[in-house]
């Protein structure tokens, strides 16, 4: 994660890389096969008892630490690590792809040469720095060899078999280093071009940024897999990244969904929190800031990209972000973007945060007006640990999100591709609203619309969601041309395809293979037509296609939301071919989204909708989003508000005692006829609280630590209503220990 993406951060202290000889054997190698990794967070930091949050997995990153880290790394990579399995943890390992600790290699202490030509340069000159001597990189296949010989196989030696290479960045403002330079040389076969100087040399200047990190990732996950072959240990891979949709955003330029397919690729770490999903869009002519409608377009973007290829994916959030906040400001966005992810129920994977070190002992402001900082309060860290433990036990389900289903925006990665620093000639895209333009007027009236990657289209599993395909070329282009043969299957199977673009903007004409090779389509679209049985250049209108429809719109998305009411039409018309040609049912709209996953209710309302109204949930709920746990017969959530409550009448095994929601981790419980015990670790200075559900009205509570000396300062109060008990104690990683007895 960036520490800010708008100017990235320089000046950072260097760090150094502190070489010893190898810890490992064959009981480390067995511990990382051994336990389940639901959980995991990512730190550079050895194991302290302030940052011991109690994830299944500790994501120990880089072999020299972090860049942004402000003081040196004084321990050794593989001492590090033993610190976190010393405690219980399986550990994996992070670094940057364009990024990292990675100064040995610029200064030309590993092969004897200088590197520093391979960053990312601007079409000033100047280098995109991510640190001091750490810039964003131009991965050639020397750095790629570089990786592989100095890192990769240094962490598999370890005992390490699940690798992360975080964040496969290119700047769209960077394209102007000599080694790219070369890299375009070798890959087009003519000699580069500026970017700024044409679409269609922005284009292939982009093209190029996602190759050139497509084949770093194949090349160096490949190797990894082979040498830990060689050792005989199954290493995974994984690709923690933004999501398409950010990337997209912020000019950014990543292999996303094609990594996807790749034999070398287990999965992904969905890298969505406050500082991606607060970027400003528009909406009914209004630019601002929409954290949850943007999460959960972001969250989307991920679970599609990767449900139809099997592969893992963690959804990650941040309780803070990069920038630097208020308290109030992180805890509002945080429950947007949490409850975000928890609509995705068929996901139960989660990085419950990055960098601890940061969240628990960093300072942030006490108010958005005040330039006094303070470490976490204690009511936000209590509330925090209480949404994290939930996602040890959360639960995948089979239940939906409360909407009409079967609306899909089908994106692509050449999203990244139209996008620049600088206008480029005859197009113009403000805060990505061509992609905006489809999905909010939907999302905004309570449905939750289904992304789709061109990527991905090959796959059955991928169709199975969508009545309505919302399509568009104004901002992206289809890299391959088979795609299109099934779309257009689709359609005439009974399909509905709403297509919104004007096709005149200037990447229409970039060099590809529709203008190629034979082809000599105007604009991609007019292939699609084609094989629909259609007129290439088809006007505004509907059209039959075998048993499907066509509906074309010859206005770009973006007009549907950057001014106000331009949606109407729009939302008329999709509304009319879900109801009648797609039979889907009614199109309903709302302004909330609700969830009933296992014991858990999730609820969203937003405001920008159909109406005003709150949402009331009914039973016997747990707050989870505040520190005291109460106890309610209802929950009221507003416009732009958020909940996420504990329902104790769907909990299962109701007359067994259990720990109900706590800001500890359980561990030994033993519960007999008329007692139960548990403990509970937590990081220091922090404060604990539970609910725990007995089957009587205790007769004694006994609240002691690793020691056995009873805490002074507990306290644990009885609510017959729900048969609970309000459970207090300053937390440990050593363990409190709690027995009741009745």
């Amino acid at each position: 994660m960036k520490a800010d993406v708008k100017k990235v951060l320089t000046g950072c202290l260097l760090l150094s890389f502190v070489w010893t000889g190898c810890q490992s054997g064959p009981q480390a190698e067995k511990q990382q096969t051994s336990g389940r990794e639901k959980t995991a967070f990512q730190t550079s930091q050895p194991w302290r008892p302030t940052i011991d949050n109690r994830a299944d997995v500790a994501i120990v990153y880089g072999v020299g630490g972090n860049p942004s880290d402000k003081k040196k790394q004084k321990m050794s990579f593989e001492e590090r690590v033993q610190s976190w399995r010393d405690h219980g943890y399986i550990t994996h390992f992070m670094t940057g792809s364009a990024w990292g600790e990675y100064q040995d290699y610029f200064t030309g202490q590993w092969d004897g040469k200088w590197h520093l030509d391979e960053g990312q340069v601007t079409k000033k000159g100047d280098t995109i720095w991510h640190g001091h001597m750490v810039p964003y990189i131009v991965p050639s296949k020397n750095f790629i060899k570089y990786m592989q010989e100095k890192h990769i196989k240094r962490v598999i030696d370890a005992g390490i078999d699940a690798i992360y290479l975080e964040e496969p960045e290119f700047w769209a403002r960077g394209g102007y280093s000599e080694a790219f330079k070369r890299e375009w040389k070798e890959y087009y076969g003519f000699d580069w071009r500026p970017q700024h100087e044409s679409a269609e040399n922005t284009y292939l200047s982009n093209k190029l940024k996602y190759h050139l990190y497509y084949r770093a990732l194949n090349e160096m996950f490949t190797y990894a897999k082979e040498y830990g072959k060689s050792k005989g240990m199954n290493i995974r891979c994984y690709v923690p990244t933004h999501s398409l949709v950010n990337y997209s955003q912020w000019q950014i330029v990543s292999p996303e969904a094609s990594l996807a397919s790749l034999p070398c690729v287990d999965g992904y770490i969905a890298q969505v929190w406050t500082g991606t999903s607060r970027e400003p869009n528009f909406f009914d002519g209004v630019k601002k800031e929409r954290v949850f409608e943007n999460a959960f377009l972001e969250y989307g973007c991920m679970e599609s990209m990767t449900a139809p290829t099997g592969r893992k994916v963690y959804f990650l959030t941040d309780p803070i972000e990069d920038w630097p906040r208020d308290w109030a400001d992180y805890k509002k966005n945080y429950q947007a973007t949490f409850t975000a992810k928890l609509l995705y129920p068929d996901n139960n994977n989660y990085e419950v945060m990055p960098w601890p070190e940061r969240i628990y002992e960093g300072l942030y402001r006490t108010s958005a007006n005040s330039e006094e900082k303070t470490r976490i309060p204690r009511f936000y860290s209590t509330q925090m640990q209480v949404m994290i433990n939930t996602l040890n036990n959360m639960p995948l389900s089979d239940n939906r999100v409360s909407g009409s289903e079967g609306i899909s925006v089908l994106m692509a990665n050449s999203l990244m591709f139209q996008r620049a620093p600088e206008p480029v000639a005859g197009y113009d895209d403000p805060q990505l609203s061509n992609f905006y333009g489809q999905a909010l007027p939907f999302l905004k009236r309570g449905v939750p619309v289904h992304l789709m990657h061109i990527e991905n289209v090959s796959y059955p599993e991928n169709w199975k969601k969508t009545k309505v395909l919302l399509m568009s070329y104004s901002n992206m282009k289809p890299l391959d041309k088979t795609a299109h043969q099934y779309i257009a299957d689709w359609v005439k199977n009974g399909g509905v395809l709403v297509y919104s673009a004007t096709d005149k903007d200037s990447f229409q004409s970039v060099q590809e293979w529709w203008n190629q090779e034979g082809n000599s389509y105007k604009a991609p679209s007019e292939h699609l037509f084609e094989l629909l049985g259609l007129d290439p250049d088809l006007k505004e209108g509907e059209y039959a296609a075998g048993k499907g429809t066509v509906y074309v719109f010859r206005e770009d998305p973006k007009d549907f939301v950057m001014k106000a009411d331009g949606d109407k039409d729009y939302v008329a018309t999709v509304k009319r071919l879900y109801e009648q040609n797609a039979r889907a049912g009614e199109l309903q709209f709302k302004n909330n989204f609700y969830l009933e996953r296992g014991a858990y209710d999730l609820v969203s309302v937003m405001d920008e909708s159909v109406s005003d109204e709150p949402y009331t949930v009914k039973g016997l709920l747990i707050d989870l989003f505040d520190p005291e746990l109460p106890v309610l017969s209802e929950k009221v959530v507003r416009p732009n508000e958020q909940a996420f409550l504990l329902d104790i009448n769907r909990v299962e095994n109701p007359n067994q005692p259990q720990v109900l929601c706590g800001a500890a981790r359980v561990y030994d419980e033993e519960a007999k006829a008329s007692s139960y015990s548990f403990v509970a670790k937590s990081p220091i200075e922090t404060t604990n609280v539970m609910r725990v559900l007995l089957p009587n009205e205790p007769k004694s509570v006994k609240i002691t630590d690793a020691k056995g000396k009873e805490l002074s300062d507990a306290s644990s109060t009885w609510d017959a209503g729900s048969r609970t008990c309000l459970l207090k104690f300053e937390n440990s990683p050593e363990g409190i220990h709690v027995a009741y007895a009745w």
